[in-house]
C-alpha cells in the first residue's frame, strides 16, 4: 500500500447484504480476531436501553442510509480489510460487561490516562438510569465504525514530504488534516493540520520582501523536530471498535478537533472523526429518543458557551495579527466586528488555507477583508444565536448550517459570546454523565 503523499480512498464493502449480515452476527472484520468489545448488533443494543429504537432494530442499514447521504464523493481506492477464517461470536453484553470491555478496547490505543478512564467509568454508571443521560447511552451503544462513511477521502503524508507540497495537497483534495506516517517506525506519528500552517507563518514571517524559507524547503519531519522539540507525544487515536462516547470523551479531554480511527490489527487509518460529524450523527436520531428536559432550557440557564474575554478583529486588521491571535489564544475563529460593534463576518483557521491556495502567504500585511475576498466556498454570512434560545434550537441550527460555532449576539447584533461544537457535545453527552466542565475553551 502506497502511503507517501498518496490519496487513499476508503470504502465499505459494496455487497450491502453481506455487510449487513456480518455486522449483525459478528464484530467487524477489521479487528474481530483480537480486540474484545461489546457486540454491535442492533438487536443487542436495543435490549439494553429504554428509549425506542424500533425502526433501527428492524432496518439495520437505516443508520448508514441516514448518515451517508451527506458523505463525500466516492474515491478509487479500496479499504484494506482483514479476512478471518472463523467468525467469533461474543456473549450478549450486559451492564456488568461494559466497563471492563470498554477499558480493554481503549487500552489498545493512546488516550487519556488510566485515572481518567476510571473517573469516566464512574460517572457513566451514575448517569446510567437518569433521563438526562439518554444521549450518553445512545453514544455508548454505537461504535466509531458505525459513523465511518461508506465512501470517504483520506490523505496520508509521509514525514519526508516537503511542508509546502503537503499544504498544497490539503488544498487540492479539499481536506483540513492528514495523518502523518513515519517509515522508520512504520506507524502513524501525528497529524498535519491547518494549525501547523498557521504556526509556520506565525513563527517565520518577516515581511512581504522576505521569502519564508522554512515553508518552501523544510520537510514535515524537520518542522516537527523544530516545533515539538522534546515534547513529542503519541498520536491520540481510537479503535473502530470503541464507542462514540469514548470518541467524544477523547476529543474533549485531549482538546483536539480531529481523532483518527486506526485499526489496531493492520495499523491502517480508516477515517478522521470530528465534532461536526459526531453531532450530526446524534442529531439524526434525536427524534427516536426521549427528549431530556435540558433541551428546552436556553443557553443563559444552562451556561453553555464562552462569554468572557472574547477575541475579535476588525475588517482592517492585518492577517498576520489575526494569525498571532490564533496562536496566542489557541482559538479557531475570530468574529469580525465593525466600528459600531456589529458582527459583520468571521475569520476562521480554515480561511487561512486560502493563502496557500492563492499562493499569497508571502504577504500577510493585507487586511482581513482583502483576504476574505478569496474564499473558496460561498459564504452565507455569520451564523448567530441568542442566549435566550433553547439548546434544541441551537443544535438544529449548527447542524443544518454545517459550521463549527455560533456567534452569540444581543439585540443590537453586538457580540456576546461564542458557542462551539465541543461546548454542545460536552453539554449533551459528557455533562449529563457527570463529566467535569472544560477548563479552557479551545475551539
Amino acid at each position: 500500500m502506497k502511503r507517501f503523499g498518496s490519496l487513499r480512498g476508503n470504502k465499505k464493502p459494496k455487497d450491502q447484504s453481506r455487510s449487513t449480515q456480518r455486522r449483525q452476527s459478528e464484530p467487524h472484520g477489521l479487528f474481530a480476531s483480537s480486540v474484545s468489545s461489546s457486540p454491535s448488533t442492533p438487536t443487542q443494543v436495543t435490549k439494553q436501553h429504554p428509549f425506542p429504537l424500533e425502526s433501527y432494530k428492524q432496518e439495520p442499514e437505516r443508520l448508514e442510509s441516514r448518515i451517508y447521504a451527506s458523505s463525500s464523493p466516492p474515491d478509487t481506492g479500496q479499504r484494506f480489510c482483514l479476512a478471518f477464517q472463523s467468525p467469533v461470536r461474543l456473549p450478549l453484553a450486559s451492564p456488568t460487561h461494559h466497563a471492563p470491555l470498554r477499558t480493554a478496547a481503549l487500552a489498545a490505543a493512546p488516550g487519556p490516562a488510566e485515572a481518567g478512564m476510571l473517573e469516566k467509568l464512574e460517572f457513566q454508571e451514575e448517569a446510567e438510569d437518569s433521563e438526562s443521560g439518554v444521549y450518553m447511552r445512545f453514544m455508548r451503544s454505537h461504535k466509531c465504525y458505525d459513523i465511518v462513511p461508506t465512501s470517504s477521502k483520506l490523505v496520508v503524508f509521509d514525514t519526508t514530504l516537503q511542508v509546502k507540497k503537503a499544504f498544497f495537497a490539503l488544498v487540492a483534495n479539499g481536506v483540513r488534516a492528514a495523518p502523518l506516517w513515519e517509515s522508520k517506525k512504520q506507524s502513524f506519528v501525528g497529524m498535519l493540520t491547518i494549525t501547523d500552517f498557521i504556526n509556520i507563518l506565525h513563527r517565520y514571517y518577516k515581511s512581504p520582501m522576505v521569502q519564508i524559507y522554512e515553508l518552501e524547503e523544510h520537510k514535515i519531519e524537520t518542522w516537527r523536530e523544530l516545533y515539538l522539540q522534546e515534547t513529542f507525544k503519541p498520536l491520540v487515536n481510537i479503535s473502530p471498535d470503541a464507542s462514540l462516547f469514548d470518541a467524544v470523551y477523547s476529543l474533549i479531554k485531549n482538546k483536539i478537533h480531529r481523532l483518527p480511527v486506526i485499526d489496531p490489527i493492520s495499523g491502517n487509518a480508516l477515517y478522521i472523526l470530528t465534532h461536526k460529524r459526531i453531532l450530526k450523527f446524534l442529531q439524526l436520531f434525536m427524534s427516536d429518543m426521549p427528549k431530556p428536559a435540558f433541551m428546552k432550557q436556553n443557553l443563559d440557564e444552562l451556561g453553555i458557551g464562552t462569554y468572557h474575554n472574547i477575541a475579535f478583529i476588525h475588517p482592517n486588521t492585518p492577517i498576520i495579527k489575526a494569525l498571532n491571535i490564533f496562536v496566542e489564544r489557541r482559538i479557531s475563529a475570530l468574529p469580525v466586528v465593525d466600528e459600531s460593534g456589529k458582527v459583520v463576518d468571521i475569520y476562521s483557521k480554515f480561511d487561512v488555507i486560502n493563502l496557500a491556495a492563492e499562493k499569497t502567504y508571502n504577504n500577510l500585511d493585507i487586511t482581513v477583508t482583502q483576504a476574505l475576498q478569496h474564499r473558496s466556498q460561498y459564504f452565507e454570512g455569520v451564523v448567530k444565536c441568542s442566549k435566550l434560545e433553547t439548546l434544541e434550537t441551537i443544535v438544529d441550527r449548527i447542524v443544518r448550517a454545517e459550521v463549527h460555532r455560533l456567534v452569540v449576539v444581543n439585540e443590537a447584533d453586538s457580540i456576546v459570546g461564542i458557542i462551539s461544537l465541543s461546548d454542545i457535545l460536552q453539554a449533551l453527552i459528557l455533562t449529563p454523565a457527570g463529566a467535569k466542565q472544560k477548563e479552557t475553551e479551545t475551539e
